[in-house]
């Protein structure tokens, strides 16, 4: 399981031109699915991304996580994540977790996550329209077989 986590003022996921879901102050999360992933590599990525210290204290030290410095979570589910490059120059998905598999694992990931801070979501395949306000910059990559 890969994830890559953006820091947010204020982000939104559009539909068909209509905002489907959004969230101020808080974390982006876009997650991909790889063939061996479990329940631990969920699990993992979770506790990661709520301990995560990359908010910044009264000191102005990225020194807290998302659980002290409140906030929600926008999931928004990302094949493309796994897209292999060494051959040529289109990128290959064969390492992405197939459509039927990866939506369970999604809807497992997001609701581990909501148990622990308010997740929201895009639509799993669906083509979205995502805007970020990424505060700082602040993004991190995350890969469960990287433990």
């Amino acid at each position: 399981m890969k994830v890559v986590i953006q820091r947010s003022k204020c982000s939104s996921v559009s539909i068909n031109n209509q905002i489907y879901n959004q969230i101020n102050n808080g974390l982006v999360i876009f997650s991909c699915f790889t063939l061996d992933d479990t329940i631990e590599d969920i699990n993992y990525i979770v506790k990661k991304i709520v301990n995560l210290r990359i908010f910044d204290d009264e000191n102005g030290v990225m020194n807290k996580s998302i659980l002290d410095a409140g906030g929600s979570i926008l999931s928004i589910s990302q094949f493309t994540l796994y897209a292999d490059t060494k051959k040529g120059n289109r990128p290959s998905y064969i390492k992405a977790l197939n459509g039927d598999e990866a939506i369970n694992l999604y809807d497992t990931f997001n609701q581990e996550l909501n148990k622990i801070v308010p997740t929201v979501t895009g639509v799993f395949g669906a083509d979205m329209l995502v805007k970020i306000e990424n505060d700082g910059p602040i993004t991190i990559i995350i890969d469960s077989k990287n433990k």
